[in-house]
This record gives C-alpha cells, sequence and structure tokens, in this order.
C-alpha cells in the first residue's frame, strides 16, 4: 500500500512537470514547482540558481551521506512530434510529454523515495537530495556550482533511465575543433596546397588512430569527424578547412591525456572546447554495486553523458525508462518503469539505510 502511494504521487507530479517548459537554462518554473511540491510535503530545502537541495529531516554531520540525484531540464522538443510535447497522455500504460523519459521518471521516483525516507529517524547514512539543472548542456549553473556547497559525500546514485541496470562506468566527452591549413587562391591558376584535398588523409588518419587501452565496459575509446565546413565561393580555394572532433573517453584515460595525444600526433591543428566532462567509474566491489547485483540489477558501461561527469566521487547512474527513447519524438515512459524504479529504489535504501 505505502509503494503504490509513492507510485501514484510521482505520477501526478510527472504530469505536472510535463507541462511545464523547461529547457536547459530556462529551468525557473520547473524549479518553482519543484519548490512547491517540497513546500506541500514539509520538506525544507534551498536553491542556488534552478538547482534545489535539501537533506533529510535529522541529518547528523557524524553519519556518512548518499546523494540522490536527477535533473530537471529537457532538451527541445524535435521537429518529428506528433502529439502536444507538453500534454501529458497516458495511453496504453505509456505517459507520453517532453522529458517523461529523460530524466522525468528518475526524478519524480527519487522525489518520492526522498519524502518518505526525510522524517524517519536513526538511519545509518544522511540522505542527499539534488535536483539539478543545466544537466543536458552540462552547464555552469547546473550542478557543479553547487558541489562547494555540499557536504563530503560518501556515494551518489544517478537516475537516468537505465532499465533499472547500473551504469557503473560512463564515457567522458571531449570535442576539438580543428584546422587544416593550404593556401587560398583563385581556382583558375595552380594551387598544390589546396587543404580540401588534404581532406581524405585526414578523415582517413582519424578513422585509423586507435588508443591502446580498452575498457572491459566502455569499450575502446571512440573518435569521430562529426562536422567538416570548407570555403564560402565556387571560385576561390580557401586558405583553411575547419572539422569538428568528437570523441568519447573510457575510463582508463584523463581528458587530459587524450588531449595530448592527439595534440601530438593528430596531422592538423586541435583544440580542445573543454577538458571538464571527464569518464567516471565505480568499483564493481563496491558494496552498492554488490548489493546492486544481489537484487539483479546487471551492470554495464554508458556512452550517454550525465551529471555523474562533474563529480569526484563514486557514484552509479540506475533509473527507470530506457535511454533509446531519450530526445526522440512523442517521448514517453511505461507507468510500470515507474512501478519498478520506486520498488527497486526502495530495496536499495532501505538496505543502507536501515
Amino acid at each position: 500500500m505505502m509503494s503504490e502511494t509513492l507510485i501514484k504521487n510521482a505520477i501526478i507530479l510527472l504530469k505536472d512537470l510535463i507541462k511545464i517548459k523547461s529547457f536547459s537554462g530556462y529551468e525557473d518554473k520547473s524549479a518553482d514547482k519543484i519548490e512547491e511540491w517540497l513546500s506541500h510535503n514539509k520538506i525544507k530545502f534551498s536553491r542556488k540558481y534552478n538547482n534545489i537541495w535539501a537533506y533529510n529531516n535529522y541529518y547528523d554531520k557524524n553519519k556518512p551521506t548518499m546523494m540522490l540525484n536527477s535533473h530537471h531540464d529537457t532538451v527541445k522538443p524535435n521537429s518529428a512530434y506528433s502529439l502536444d510535447p507538453y500534454l501529458p497522455q497516458e495511453k496504453d500504460g505509456k505517459i507520453y510529454g517532453l522529458g517523461s523519459n529523460d530524466a522525468g521518471g528518475s526524478l519524480v521516483s527519487l522525489l518520492a523515495l526522498f519524502n518518505y525516507f526525510y522524517n524517519k529517524k536513526n538511519m545509518k547514512y544522511n540522505l542527499l537530495l539534488v535536483v539539478s539543472a543545466e544537466e543536458e548542456i552540462s552547464g555552469k549553473k547546473g550542478i557543479f556550482s553547487l558541489l562547494p556547497l555540499l557536504p563530503k559525500i560518501e556515494f551518489a546514485i544517478i537516475g537516468e533511465p537505465t532499465e533499472m541496470n547500473m551504469a557503473i562506468a560512463e564515457a567522458g566527452l571531449i570535442v576539438f575543433d580543428g584546422i587544416i591549413y593550404g593556401t587560398s587562391s583563385h581556382v583558375a591558376h595552380r594551387n598544390d596546397n589546396n587543404p580540401i584535398m588534404k581532406i581524405p588523409e585526414i578523415l582517413n588518419w582519424f578513422n585509423e588512430f586507435k588508443f591502446k587501452r580498452k575498457s572491459k565496459y566502455l569499450g575502446p575509446v571512440k573518435m569521430v569527424v562529426s562536422n567538416i565546413n570548407a570555403g564560402d565561393n565556387h571560385n576561390v580555394i580557401p586558405a583553411s578547412v575547419k572539422l569538428v572532433v568528437d570523441v568519447r573517453v573510457n575510463e582508463k584515460y584523463t581528458n587530459h591525456e587524450i588531449s595530448e595525444i592527439l595534440l601530438k600526433e593528430a596531422p592538423c591543428e586541435l583544440k580542445a572546447r573543454s577538458l571538464r566532462l571527464s569518464s567516471s567509474y565505480i568499483d564493481p566491489n563496491h558494496k552498492l554495486i554488490k548489493y546492486g547485483r544481489k537484487i539483479r540489477r546487471k551492470t554495464y558501461g554508458s556512452n550517454t553523458l550525465s551529471d555523474r561527469t562533474l563529480l569526484n566521487f563514486p557514484s552509479v547512474k540506475i533509473g527507470p525508462g530506457n535511454s533509446k527513447r531519450s530526445h526522440t519524438a512523442n517521448e514517453y515512459i511505461y507507468v510500470k518503469d515507474i512501478q519498478e524504479g520506486i520498488k527497486i529504489y526502495m530495496k536499495l535504501l532501505n538496505h543502507f539505510l536501515k
């Protein structure tokens, strides 16, 4: 009966959040709604920008702290939507709406669980709830802005759609801007230094280059040239060609190592946009993972980013829904996903808190 009430309240909140536009960087209205929900449940909270955090009512600084985190921002709906992305519809066991799967289902499930444990006494761990903004853009006004304000955290559960399996490794990301240099000239004249003619050889280098260290969970580092821009006029050979390189980094490398290797080896000039989105990994023998396996949760590696990339303490990504539905037209989550999610989260939290 208790879990049925949690599930019912979580679904009501999810539908309320779907109605609110909460694009990354513009989540103030959804943050207001979450504040309203916390206030209604008599939960004390703090807010910075559009991030909200709260501690259990009987927080004890002498106890270790476990963090529960998910995000309330969304991407913009794509043009293939045939349904209203802001009109929550429940049909055939599915709840449709933008952000329902990524990461609304995880968010409302963790909020429901935090509410359940908020007034419990004599727990072994403190509970810290963090509802973050700007996750979809890894923004500096997201969870990154909160980290200096938070206490030492022993480990964290990051709510994202994983079908309630445990992503114990998560790839990091580096985006490089590249330039292939040549000599500009009129096309009527011979030019032996045309940067466009260098493209095939350079693309082949990026395709063939292999990083040595492989990960059991993420495989090799993945590197793809995702964008090329060359020239503006039909009768002018450009002085340079611009390209973009997307690198997904496994936990065997730091972003600085990847950057150093490519700056030394690549056949064109490269500049990293940022090195802050690091890979993450939790030991498979960590107590959280060991208990997860005990309750039949699978472990795997995820190539999609989450707020986990910005954390410097052990964490696992686990939540209801399927990541393949994220950012798709007519996004949805099954009601049964949320039901299962709350029950499994409850098992995990009961094991560590009681």
